[in-house]
């Protein structure tokens, strides 16, 4: 203790976060991590410990273990002597390998928050913030021809390895010209109906493969090799038998889903998205931090999907997640894309949790236009099932509507009263139609929408949301220090332990400047921009 701080007299996040928090995971709330097999393993405790540090810094396998075996701040946080000689860098991925097994990751986690709610650094009740940013999986984009050819490429090569005998009789001349390597298309002559030849013929070639699998007494061990199976479910996703029993390219609006489909044979969690202007193939990864200014902001939720699962299908389950682990925030900011009125309800009524964010305004012609008589201006009587309009005319129909899969309730008013309104105008555009509207199917929920969207036009709403803005600090912060672009790993299950690693590596990061200086840093100003502040 005293060589490292001589060595480091104003400690390093390792140090300091093992003086204020001492051991941050014992080995006995991990012991199912121990190696089932092999040599007497490294203390479970002690290679979490080392796995936060590595992704702190951005190391690879080897330089954390080498980083073990010669720095005194490593060593000072695990509790070794200095002549302790430290383990072979394969450790590490062995170990994150358990990590991905059952909630492992998430348990660490649960456990470093715990240690900061027993450290007076954390508390439930506070304001907490989510966002989302997309990750690229570790794999080459592929296009649809190259996906369709290296999937064949790739289950050719482990039936050569499982049963070359079996599979030597199927090979064709061609096949080592065309499989033999990685395969990489470039520009096809003859347009649309030249890429359609190359990919039947690979349709072909793939289909001889899976028919010659499936044939009575071919030994079943083959059929259920991983790369056979995935190159049948990338057949079934590329092409379709026609009414003569031929093999077909599908064109590209008869394919299924991108959350059905994969965009590479060697990691099929990794599907197709687009959000705005930005295309990727990989997952999204969705983290929640705390907000409160008297204390560290703390990552205290993370949650990886596939890329195509949106946003707002994960509002549930953080509240829910958080209510677990007795974190449950008193006010959870974040963007339009986690906020619907139904959730905000379900937020409020089942967590206690006010969920803020805006609300979709209202599209119509009669909001934008600034004049017009939009839903708000309209008065709805939910016990008389009834709507008034801005002239005093009372609606003739209530009855509920189904839409795109959303429960609504349609209200009409009378033809001929609408058509003799002297304001028609400002209502409809219709020429022969009396006014409807579309409510959502409850009181409360109608409520909650007419509410939020006046409310969050108001300076005091503006000035509480502004706090969200700092998520995307903390998402920069960790696409920059620890990779959070692109995952390491191939998988979901293995991706997710990298999200929660780079977590806990941001909440050791932020806990020991905390520590170092616990009054909040302000971004520093131009002196013209003070100037400015000043004069306003």
């Amino acid at each position: 203790m005293r060589t490292a701080w001589a060595a480091c007299p104003k400690g390093t996040p390792a140090m300091l976060v093992r003086d204020r928090l001492d051991v941050l995971f014992e080995d006995e709330e991990f012991a199912d991590l121990y190696p089932c097999d092999g040599r007497p393993g490294w203390p479970p405790g002690q290679l979490a410990m080392v796995s936060v540090l590595q992704f702190a810094e951005d190391l690879s396998d080897r330089a954390a273990a080498d980083a073990v075996r010669t720095r005194i701040d490593f060593k000072y946080a695990l509790g070794l002597e200095l002549e302790d000689a430290g383990f072979d860098y394969s450790v590490l991925s062995e170990f994150r390998a358990r990590l991905a097994e059952d909630d492992a990751a998430d348990r660490l986690l649960r456990v470093m928050l715990q240690r900061l709610v027993e450290a007076g650094l954390l508390k439930a009740g506070g304001r907490q913030r989510t966002d989302a940013t997309h990750v690229l999986a570790a794999v080459r984009t592929l296009s649809r021809l190259e996906l369709v050819g290296e999937t064949l490429r790739a289950a050719l090569e482990e039936l050569a390895e499982a049963d070359g005998e079996w599979l030597l009789p199927l090979i064709e001349p061609e096949w080592g010209k065309r499989y033999g390597r990685k395969v990489e298309i470039g520009r096809v002559p003859g347009g649309k109906a030249g890429v359609t030849a190359v990919a039947e013929t690979f349709g072909r070639d793939g289909q001889k493969i899976l028919a010659a699998a499936w044939a009575p007494g071919v030994p079943a061990r083959l059929r259920v090799l991983p790369q056979v199976e995935i190159l049948r479910q990338v057949w079934v996703h590329h092409y379709y038998w026609d009414a003569r029993g031929r093999l077909r390219w599908r064109d590209g609006h008869a394919l299924p889903p991108a959350s059905l489909r994969f965009d590479s044979p060697y990691d099929t969690d990794a599907h197709y998205c687009v959000k705005r202007d930005t295309a990727w193939s990989g997952y999204r990864v969705h983290l929640t931090e705390t907000c409160d200014a008297e204390r560290p902001e703390a990552v205290v939720h993370v949650a990886t999907t596939i890329a195509p699962v949106q946003d707002g299908q994960l509002t549930e389950q953080i509240h829910d997640d958080l209510a677990d682990a007795r974190l449950a925030p008193a006010e959870h900011v974040v963007d339009a894309a986690y906020v619907t009125p139904a959730r905000i309800e379900r937020a409020r009524q089942v967590h206690g949790i006010t969920l803020l964010g805006p609300v979709v305004p209202d599209h119509s012609h009669q909001a934008k236009s600034g004049d017009g008589f939009d839903k708000s201006a309209f008065t709805i009587d939910w016990d008389r099932e009834q709507a008034t309009c801005p002239q005093g005319a009372v609606s003739r129909e209530w009855r509920p509507l189904h839409i795109s899969g959303h429960d609504y309730i349609q209200v009409k008013f009378g033809k001929a009263t609408c058509l003799a309104c002297p304001v028609r105008a400002r209502c409809t555009t219709s020429a022969t139609r009396p006014r409807a509207l579309a409510l959502l199917p409850t009181r409360a929920l109608h409520e909650v929408q007419t509410h939020n969207r006046l409310d969050q036009h108001t300076q005091d709403w503006q000035q509480r949301y502004a706090i969200r803005a700092g998520i995307e600090a903390t998402l920069s912060q960790n696409v920059r220090t620890c990779g959070l672009r692109r995952t390491r790993y191939r998988g979901l299950q293995k991706t997710h332990v990298q999200h929660v690693l780079t977590a806990l590596a941001c909440n050791l990061t932020r806990v020991a400047d905390w520590i170092a200086d616990p009054t909040p840093t302000r971004r520093r100003s131009t002196r013209f921009r003070a100037l400015c502040t000043a004069t306003a």
